[in-house]
């Protein structure tokens, strides 16, 4: 089986192939974000989670509070259903599921997308993990991964994707999170992260895995 990473890469040289100058438009975007440290004040290992409180797919409100009650929990920001990079890194996890669960964790992801009738068909609405809607990105901002998405990528969305941010994230149109994870121990504290502005590339499953049985 592939690893995540060499999945991101072929579709990454897919990309690179089919629209070479998207994807070099990208580049330059993903190393202006580096420059100024986007991302840089996500919370580090040590730091206290911020609870949260957001709906499920059905409406129901979840709470951070409450699920550490069961034991670690691991929060993945991710972009939204139309992401293929998202999609790749979910399909990974959900592979990836019983073991993180037999390790006594909660496997959660979080996106600005609206909990509506389009997230319930999709794909990721079918997989075994807890599913939250953060629309106005503020518990990304307070986790310190929501990023300001340059004009270059909406009109990418807006004209070659027909994606209408606005629209899919409930009058959200320009902020989506950088896709980091967090592996929060039931006392609250980071314990494990992975923060990288970089859509294209995502934290491998196993490293979760590794980290969580530390926890054991």
């Amino acid at each position: 089986m592939k690893t995540l990473k060499e999945q991101t890469d072929a579709k990454m040289e897919a990309g690179r192939q089919a629209n070479p100058e998207f994807m070099k438009g990208i580049d330059t975007e993903i190393a202006k974000a580096k420059e100024f440290e986007q991302g840089a004040n996500a919370l580090k290992i040590g730091d206290v989670a911020v609870n949260f409180e957001l709906p499920n797919q059905q409406g129901n409100l979840i709470s951070l509070s409450d699920l550490l009650e069961k034991g670690p929990v691991v929060v993945t920001f991710y972009r939204g259903d139309w992401c293929p990079y998202c999609n790749l890194q979910l399909r990974a996890l959900q592979a990836r599921l019983d073991e993180i669960q037999a390790l006594g964790a909660t496997l959660v992801a979080i996106s600005p997308q609206v909990p509506d009738g389009s997230l319930t068909k999709s794909e990721i609405s079918e997989m075994n993990f807890t599913v939250l809607s953060d629309q106005n990105a503020k518990v990304a901002s307070q986790y310190g991964v929501a990023w300001e998405v340059p004009e270059f990528l909406l009109e990418h969305m807006r004209k070659d994707r027909n994606l209408d941010l606005q629209q899919i994230n409930n009058g959200n149109g320009t902020v989506l999170p950088i896709p980091a994870t967090f592996i929060i121990n039931k006392d609250g504290i980071v314990v494990w992260n992975y923060v990288n502005v970089d859509y294209r590339t995502r934290s491998e499953p196993e490293e979760i895995i590794e980290a969580l049985k530390k926890l054991v």
